[in-house]
This record gives structure tokens, sequence and C-alpha cells, in this order.
């Protein structure tokens, strides 16, 4: 109650006709002050709200601008080998014009306002984990020694891929089948057919993350094998160095024989290397696939960070085309 009354008296004095000129106006400069004060907090608040909202529409439109332009780059691709099928085995093409090789060589291309990277890379020329066998298994084996899994890793990771598409439920020395599947924490059976993707072997015994996808500046064996190529062999018109260096009897001269000769051949030459007789079993020299993975990324300018896309394409005997793979965005090595 007192507080109350000395409110008043308060508000009586400084009120009243005869209350002092000066309290009043210093009261009033408060007041006027205060009001600004909140003007401008509200005035800055609409200023930043407004840049931030520049800002993430800039962003979110050259972010688009790089995605459109990595989907030019998938098409570009496409007719590429379209263009490849077309002058198959040719030695005379239009001026200023050559066929793209599938061996992974990046191709960059100008389109305002920036650029893209397409790179085309033959499935035939990696390992093929839906066809594979004893024999090829050999050859991932080794792909998995050489990227630093421990031998008896690299065995068991083998026995345990063909475990898990095979029809039966014997298990191979070091592979797995349903009793190991189902001991764990979150059980499941093997599948006992063909991989539908490549992510699928990560429920396979003793494949991580860090192996089908590499990390630490390493890579993972992602790059290397597919389910695509329906073949047991390596083409060596497309296959990458590591690949090479995994096939039984090749040495790095034979690899690096191999990519220097290759540059210069057309789309379906042969390749002309000699090689081991232990190495023929798993290889081949000539011809290519229907199936093709395309990689390309969209860059913005000077722009260091890209949108990437990758698509995998079947070529059938029509010359038409259907995806078969495509994940956007994805992350590629430039």
């Amino acid at each position: 109650m007192r507080k109350h009354n000395k409110v008043k008296k308060f508000l009586e004095k400084i009120l009243a006709p005869e209350s002092d000129i000066r309290t009043q106006k210093g009261i009033i400069l408060i007041i006027v002050l205060w009001v600004l004060t909140i003007l401008m907090v509200i005035v800055l608040s609409f200023s930043v709200m407004a840049r931030t909202e520049s800002y993430s529409t800039l962003a979110y439109r050259e972010e688009l601008e790089k995605k459109f332009l990595a989907e030019a780059g998938v098409e570009r691709g496409i007719a590429e080998l379209f263009y490849r099928n077309l002058f198959k085995n040719a030695n005379i093409f239009e001026e200023g014009r050559r066929v793209w090789r599938a061996d992974g060589t990046a191709y960059s291309v100008l389109l305002s306002p920036g650029y893209f990277t397409v790179k085309i890379i033959d499935e035939s020329g990696k390992i093929d984990i839906n066809t594979l066998t004893d024999l090829s298994g050999i050859i991932l084996r080794s792909l998995l020694i050489n990227s630093g899994i421990q031998e008896r890793d690299a065995s068991e990771i083998v026995d345990s891929i063909l475990d898990w598409k095979d029809a039966d439920d014997l298990r191979r020395l070091n592979g797995a089948e349903d009793d190991f599947y189902m001991s764990l924490p979150v059980p499941y059976k093997a599948k006992n057919g063909r991989f539908d993707t490549l992510e699928e072997l990560l429920l396979v015994k003793g494949i991580t993350p860090g192996i089908l996808y590499g990390g630490n500046q390493k890579k993972g064996i992602l790059d290397f094998i597919t389910i695509y190529s329906n073949s047991t062999t390596i083409n060596l018109l497309s296959a990458p160095k590591e690949v090479l260096l995994a096939v039984p009897g090749f040495t790095p001269e034979i690899a690096d024989e191999i990519i220097s000769k290759r540059e210069d051949l057309s789309t379906t030459g042969v390749l002309n290397v000699t090689i081991p007789q232990e190495s023929t079993q798993f290889v081949k020299q000539t011809g290519s696939s229907n199936a093709y993975t395309i990689e390309s990324a969209g860059y913005k300018d000077k722009d260091k960070a890209a949108f990437a896309v990758r698509a995998t394409v079947i070529i059938d005997t029509a010359n038409k085309f259907q995806y078969v793979y495509y994940k956007s965005p994805v992350q590629v090595r430039k």
C-alpha cells in the first residue's frame, strides 16, 4: 500500500501544472531515447534478416545452378556414348571432335554460368561381384590387400560375398551364412541371390563403410567393383590402374604400358599388349560393354565446391538407354 502511495505521489508531482518544467523535459527525452532505441533494434533486426535471406537465396541459386550443370554433364556423357557407337573403330572424325574415352578420363565443358566435368567409366573394366567366382575372386582379394586390408580379412570378405549370393547354406572356409547373420544384434539372413546395389555390400561380413567408400585420403573399393558388367573377366581397355595391379601376374610396368597404349586407341580396338600367360584367364583385350557409369560435377565460375551426380546407364541394341542407377548429390574426386 505504501509503495502504491509513493508511485501515486510521484505521478502527481510530474503531472502537476506547477511541476518543474525541466523534470518534464528530462522524462520526455528519456522516453524519446527509448523509442528511438527500440526502433533502431527493430530496423537492425529487419536488416540482418533481409541480408540473411538474401545470402540464403543467393547460395540456393548457385547450388541449383551447379546442380543443373552437373545434370547437363550427365546428358552430355550419354550423348558421347552414342557418338562412340556411331564412330566405332573409325579413324576419321568430325572436325574438332574425338571420341571420349570410357576409362575415367575427365573432360571439362564450359557452359554459362560455369562449367561441368564429366567422367565416363566402362563397367566392364571393374570387378563384377554378381558374377564373382572362386577364380575372379582372386582379383578382388588382391585389390583388397593392395588397399591395405590384411590377407585374412581380404579372404574373409571374398568368401563372405560368395556365400551371400550363392543359393546354398554351405559356409566357405572364411565365409558366413545365416548362422552368423542371425547371431547379430539386429539379425537378418543371407540373401542367397544377386546384389541389387553396391551399398548392399555393407550387409556382408567383414565389409565396413571405410572399406567400401574409403576415407582419410584412402580410396575405397566402390570405384573398382560393379554389378552391371555380367562378366568374370576384366576389360583392359577401361580398367583402372588399381584393378590392373590386382590381376595376377601384372606388374606396375605392365599396368602403365596398358594405360599408355590405350590412350590413342579407337573405342573397340585391340590393345595388343603382351601379358603373362597366367593372366590371360582373368582379362580381355578388346570390346566394350553396354553399361557405363557417368560421374558429372558442376562448378560455378572459380568455385572449388561442386555439385556432383553419378548415374549408370545401359545402352541397348536399339540405341536406346535406361538409367539403372542415379544418385544426386554424391561425392566425387576431381
